[in-house]
């Protein structure tokens, strides 16, 4: 393989969303309506909905309308999910692991109780820039 093809970046997919969520502190994964769920102390925090190309995962409203308004190729909200704060990304459009890493870590901090808030600061937080 060629070095320029070794840095192209790779796509996530729904494995790689299974690991990155898994690799939360406390995250189980639990089949509900015949989906893969992901949950951190028992609640929901992320998705893999429809046939595996997108996820959802918690984001508070006022959020959400941004992120759809900015990256509307890569953000989503879904129809019954719409009175929730929720929102769906395409796996597609995300750059890569290091965005899903950021994107699933913030919704997981969003569910998290603050005894792991407390124990992982640090998640969540956006990677420094690389030099």
């Amino acid at each position: 393989m060629s070095e320029a093809a070794a840095t192209v970046p790779v796509m996530p997919d729904a494995e790689d969303v299974r690991r990155v969520a898994l690799s939360l502190p406390d995250t189980t994964e639990k089949i509900a309506w015949s989906m893969p769920t992901f949950r951190v102390a028992g609640k929901m925090f992320a998705t893999l909905p429809e046939d595996e190309t997108s996820i959802a995962v918690r984001c508070p409203k006022e959020e959400r309308d941004e992120l759809v308004l900015a990256e509307p190729g890569k953000f989503w909200i879904a129809d019954h999910e719409a009175q929730f704060a929720w929102v769906r990304a395409r796996l597609a459009a995300i750059e890569d692991e290091g965005e899903l890493r950021d994107i699933l870590a913030d919704s997981w901090r969003q569910a998290a109780p603050s005894r792991l808030l407390d124990a992982y600061p640090e998640l969540g937080l956006p990677d420094p820039p690389r030099g």
